[in-house]
């Protein structure tokens, strides 16, 4: 007999990607303008495309390999609960997460011309309902995709907490893969546009003449659609499944209302999917002239549903029960899901203060910028430092908050509080890059300037958006690290074991919060070389194609070979950090003389040194990127001014921060918390 709460949740999955489906067609519906800019997009979507496919072909032979290695690991030892049913939800994990990119960046490279068009014959309405249309199949395709499949194999597993796991362990492989590849393919292309383009031979930003503008545009999918996708579907993913292993992990004889306790994370998820659909229809429907406050009041009502749905849920179904001799009352759950919800809300507004052109400290980065690149970089890095302070404050109360009301099931469940409404935070997020991509297209096209105009205003809200997503995101990585951390200890039985004067647990301290560095180290490196191959291209064209600096009629520039430099570099640069990501904990946690004690030490020093780093580089990023949007607004100098080109130049050291490193950060700390606890049952003993 199937669980009343899987039917509810699968409803719900359902509903999502009919949705979906409505929305696709609604902005398939609309006209791309011109033909150049039908043309333009096709450029886009053609590069956008060629990468997934190449993306995809690298990273499936590893999701292969490791399900081998679990088929071979059951064959051996098929008491530990490793077999090939794992190996079929792991691979289930890292369909899922490629589907949804997929369908969300295949969707997003046709809203882009569609969204200029709508600027240039409607107005700001009309652009924002296309760009949020567009955003929202990305946002309501994650949840709608990642829900179905884990109600399925949770269903055909019976809710096997090895094979559960796994399905979490295949969309975070991907996630990483995905997020990793596109930052570095998205800011390799950007650095090259940005510092040839408009810092050496002064031209505008997306002029056509510049051979590295499609990249650019091409990355502004692969990483900001697909792999934030990728991204935000394994944290919502992992965030259900945290609650679901610490539920499994306890001690089921100790629960006195077990199907509440397993029936929650599903229930609190489509209630969420509802929320989400309710919140990008307010924005559709009452959105006028001020896209910010259109957006942030979707993001308020969706989390105020959830708020509402959760609490009526609990009031009616809650039971209390206990989780290793705690007792716990009916009301745990929710108050801990609330608290997910509301420090979610204060992480991601947190992000917003820092990174927003309407308050001080950009506005002050922006001023500092007169003086130069460096004070652009220094004075940048300093905002994102200080940006760590209230978010780490406000999760480290809620965490003791969730604990008292849930104990370790609460930490696990306010993630997924966080998260319920991922379908309208993708969407709001998802958003930034078809905007950004309608300007450049409208640059491209050669336009009138005021659906220029529109376009940025668009973008600018797009960047503001996108740093509150995610504030989102890593704080509910921090809570679903804690929480699968926490059933990891369990399974593996270690609980009696870690303890400060450890000196495996305190190796495994160091190593772990040394991780996030070396991971990020790989990823700026990749940017880098990426970003020196793309300007190197492009000072060719402009030197040996004659007329093409010049603007000649007639004269194009070689887009395809920059494209091929994006991939190349992309490919190459996420694959070693990738692997390492997948072995360390391996590593660790069989060596002689470390072992799943030194492993467990090691997860928390990367959790804590991992929110950190990916609070301080979204929002030092995000903080630079609408500095020189301020500038470019016509404040001290405007374009062209030296303030603006040292904006820019901090916008290069920013971007690969917020885009590439930042958000691969919260992946890392969970992929590996979940690889652990997949591989805890070979530590008993």
């Amino acid at each position: 007999m199937l669980d009343r709460f899987l039917v509810v949740s699968g409803v719900a999955s359902l509903c999502s990607l009919a949705f979906v489906v409505y929305l696709a067609r609604y902005v398939l519906s609309k006209p791309q303008g011109t033909e150049k800019m039908a043309a333009i997009s096709r450029l886009i979507q053609q590069g956008a495309r060629a990468f997934l496919f190449r993306e995809y072909m690298y990273v499936f032979p590893v999701v292969l390999t490791i399900a081998v290695l679990f088929t071979v690991v059951g064959a051996a030892r098929p008491d530990l609960g490793l077999n090939w049913a794992t190996a079929i939800a792991f691979v289930s994990g890292a369909l899922a997460s490629l589907l949804a990119g997929f369908l969300g960046m295949t969707i997003a490279t046709r809203a882009n011309a569609r969204t200029t068009y709508a600027a240039e014959t409607g107005g700001v309405k009309s652009a924002l309902d296309v760009a949020v249309s567009g955003g929202a199949v990305m946002g309501m395709g994650v949840v709608g995709i990642s829900l179905l499949g884990l109600v399925i194999v949770y269903k055909l597993f019976n809710g096997e907490p090895a094979i559960v796991n796994g399905y979490a362990m295949g969309a975070s492989l991907l996630a990483l893969f995905a997020r990793s590849g596109g930052g570095i393919y998205t800011k390799g292309a950007d650095m090259g546009a940005d510092l040839v383009g408009k810092v050496e031979a002064g031209i505008p930003e997306d002029d056509p003449r510049n051979p590295a503008v499609i990249a650019d545009n091409v990355g502004d999918n692969v990483g900001d659609v697909a792999g934030l996708g990728a991204d935000l579907l394994e944290s919502y993913v992992e965030s259900i499944i945290a609650s679901l292993a610490v539920a499994a992990a306890m001690n089921t004889v100790m629960y006195t209302a077990p199907e509440y306790v397993r029936a929650f994370p599903f229930l609190v998820a489509a209630i969420g999917v509802f929320a989400s659909i309710a919140g990008v229809m307010y924005v559709k429907l009452f959105a006028r002239t001020n896209p910010q406050k259109a957006l942030m009041m979707g993001t308020y009502l969706s989390a105020v549903l959830s708020i509402v749905g959760v609490g009526l849920y609990s009031w009616a179904r809650g039971q209390s029960f206990e989780l290793s001799g705690v007792a716990y009352q009916w009301y745990g759950p929710f108050v801990s899901c609330v608290l997910g919800i509301v420090s979610g809300t204060i992480v991601g507004f947190t992000s917003e203060y820092f990174t927003s052109g309407s308050y001080r400290p950009v506005r002050r980065l922006a001023e500092g910028c007169q003086t130069g690149a460096a004070i652009a970089v220094t004075e940048g890095t300093a905002v994102g430092m200080q940006s760590t302070a209230l978010p780490v404050l406000v999760l480290a109360i809620a965490n003791v908050a969730a604990y008292h009301f849930a104990g370790v099931y609460g930490i696990a469940v306010a993630s997924l509080g966080m998260l319920a409404t991922t379908g309208m935070v993708v969407a709001v997020d998802s958003y930034g890059p078809i905007a950004d991509n309608s300007g450049g297209i409208a640059e491209m096209s050669g336009l009138d300037p005021k659906v220029r105009k529109i376009t940025d205003n668009l973008d600018a809200v797009g960047n503001t958006t996108a740093a509150i997503g995610k504030g989102f995101a890593i704080g509910s990585a921090a809570f679903a690290a804690i929480g699968l951390l926490s059933a990891f200890i369990i399974t593996a039985e270690l609980q009696s074991k870690l303890v400060l004067d450890n000196p495996r647990v305190l190796s495994g301290l160091l190593i772990g919060g040394m991780i996030p560095f070396l991971f990020t180290s790989m990823l700026f490196r990749a940017v880098g070389r990426s970003a020196f191959a793309m300007i190197g291209e492009v000072r060719r064209q402009f030197k040996e194609i004659p007329g093409l600096k010049e603007g000649k009629p007639g004269v194009y520039p070689d887009s395809a070979k920059c494209v091929d430099i994006a991939t190349r570099g992309a490919l190459n640069g996420m694959m070693v950090p990738g692997i390492l990501a997948i072995l360390f904990p391996a590593i660790v946690g069989f060596m002689p003389g470390l072992g799943p004690q030194a492993l467990a030490g090691m997860l928390v020093g990367a959790i804590a040194t991992g929110v950190m780093l990916g609070i301080q580089m979204a929002n030092s990023g995000g903080a630079m990127d609408n500095a020189k949007k301020y500038i470019e607004e016509g404040n001290y100098g405007g374009k062209g001014s030296d303030a603006h080109k040292a904006a820019v130049v901090g916008d290069t050291v920013g971007d690969p921060l917020k885009d590439t490193c930042g958000p691969s950060i919260n992946i890392l700390i969970k992929l590996m918390c979940v690889i652990s606890l997949v591989l805890a049952p070979l530590f008993i003993g």
